[in-house]
């Protein structure tokens, strides 16, 4: 399925956000930048836009797994052309068994990815697996408002609108039927900081951007 909307994945993005996706990346980007890490591990990348922007603020060493190569290469595609490709390194990967050895990373991030984990415990394992002690997780994801009348128009947008201007720019609206229903099963806010508990993360706290439409988690290993 990711595979299939690769070529227009980034342009829906921009087009269903608004634009304001970008900002929660950067705000993203400047939770994880805020401890120098040497070393970051961007899990369910995409086609890299966070593991450029990581790259873009000083990080020396970011590399980006995917399981969809479609989008690695178009990834690939922008990291060549930014001239960043002796920083990112983008690998096909699949976060429930990831490559890497124990304590290899400074830090973990992922952005709009873990609520499409198969097994969300056994993915938050891994990554705190993979992270040094006191390494930090930092993640990007939908949340649902829970203030009227935030809560209904989102509701309506996902179901309705979303779907349908996914379908006429990228061919495909069962996609972005899935995107809403993914968003909706996503165990957010207090559940979510619950699970990284669960697998050992630590100081865990969650900041709610625009009305609570997105959420950036954070965590320490």
């Amino acid at each position: 399925m990711f595979d299939a909307i690769a070529p227009r994945y980034d342009l829906l993005n921009r087009i269903l956000s608004g634009g304001i996706d970008q900002s929660w990346r950067r705000r993203a980007i400047r939770r994880v930048t805020s401890e120098r890490p040497g070393s970051v591990l961007d899990i369910a990348t995409g086609t890299a836009d966070l593991a450029i922007m990581a790259a873009e603020q000083g990080i020396s060493s970011v590399i980006g797994v995917d399981i969809a190569e479609e989008m690695l290469e178009i990834g690939r595609e922008k990291v060549i052309r930014k001239g960043l490709s002796e920083v990112v390194d983008l690998r096909m990967g699949d976060a429930e068994e990831l490559p890497f050895s124990d304590h290899q990373f400074d830090a973990a991030m992922v952005a709009f990815g873990v609520r499409n984990f198969e097994n969300l415990e056994r993915g938050l394992s891994q990554i705190h697996r993979v992270l040094r002690p006191e390494g930090q997780i930092v993640v990007l994801e939908f949340s649902r408002p829970r203030r009227f009348p935030i809560r209904q128009l989102y509701g309506f947008y996902g179901r309705y609108v979303l779907p349908q201007v996914g379908r006429l720019i990228s061919g495909d609206a069962l996609a972005y039927t899935y995107l809403n229903n993914s968003i909706q099963d996503f165990p957010d806010g207090d559940r979510f900081l619950n699970e990284l508990q669960k697998v050992g993360f630590r100081e865990v706290k969650a900041v709610h951007l625009t009305f609570g439409v997105a959420s950036i988690y954070t965590g320490k290993a």
